[in-house]
């Protein structure tokens, strides 16, 4: 895991040596001025069986969040939600129904009314709204180009939050949940928090690559850059609220990247209560 930058803020005391009863894990430590850096050396039960266990992921557009975020779920065992793909939905709503997204109370009223079919495993992606399969229409450019217009609105927000809460709790608090106010907002309490990010070359790099070479270089910084400077005016996304830990995946590959992210949730529910 050669180069992975795994820092948490807001504290700089050492991890615990051995992790917590259950976890079945050695975790080294090193503190540093940046925080505590982890490592994690796999073994033992899956972590906290029977036990609630809500990872939070933040991050920036092109940071690998969701790719990353499934993986981890599938190896811990834990339903996940993306979270972007339901304010995809609410946008697709709206067009569908061509909707003026500027009317801010419409919209608002349009998510509260939305009829939405979300899959919250890792291994099946599946989003229909009335009924219509729309797990590939929403991630059409169309779609990533007006999200923004939706996931400012603060009544959407309110709404999809409140959603987001209850798939949490149904699924007995042991999910992995991803967006960009999920370790501030959504799941502040969750057992483990993290921002997943990157620089922005890296970032850019990455969704291009995602998309299929089909994006000129506008088009992508459009979709990263300032989609995220718009939706940063109603979520904090780009720097590690206290105690949320940072993976930097700058110059990480992807199998790195998961390493590093459960790495954090090893370090995390292993450290004794209060430390």
């Amino acid at each position: 895991m050669a180069g992975a930058a795994v820092t948490e803020s807001g504290h700089s005391s050492e991890a615990g040596a051995e992790a917590g009863s259950g976890i079945g894990a050695q975790i080294s430590s090193e503190s540093t001025a940046r925080g505590t850096s982890v490592r994690y050396t796999p073994g033992g039960e899956p972590v906290r069986v029977g036990r609630p266990l809500v990872v939070a992921i933040d991050g920036p557009s092109g940071s690998g969040k969701s790719s990353v975020s499934k993986e981890v779920a599938r190896r811990l065992r834990l339903a996940y939600l993306d979270t972007g793909a339901m304010y995809r939905a609410v946008t697709w709503d709206c067009l569908d129904r061509e909707l003026g997204l500027g009317d801010s109370a419409l919209v608002e009223a349009s998510a509260r009314a939305l009829d939405l079919e979300l899959s919250t495993s890792a291994d099946f992606e599946y989003v229909a709204v009335r009924g219509q399969d729309v797990t590939a229409a929403i991630r059409e450019p169309r779609i990533s180009a007006s999200v923004s217009a939706v996931a400012t609105n603060l009544g959407v927000r309110d709404e999809l939050i409140r959603r987001q809460r209850a798939l949490i709790a149904a699924h007995g608090r042991r999910m992995v949940v991803e967006g960009r106010d999920i370790t501030t907002v959504v799941a502040r309490d969750a057992e483990v928090r993290l921002l997943l990010t990157a620089s922005e070359e890296a970032r850019m790099r990455r969704r291009g690559l995602q998309l299929g070479g089909t994006q000129t270089a506008e088009q992508l910084v459009q979709q990263v850059v300032e989609r995220d400077a718009r939706d940063s005016t109603v979520a904090s996304f780009t720097q590690a609220a206290d105690g949320v830990y940072t993976v930097d995946s700058s110059d990480l590959d992807f199998e790195e990247t998961v390493s590093a992210v459960l790495d954090v949730v090893q370090a995390a529910v292993g450290r004794p209560a209060g430390a």
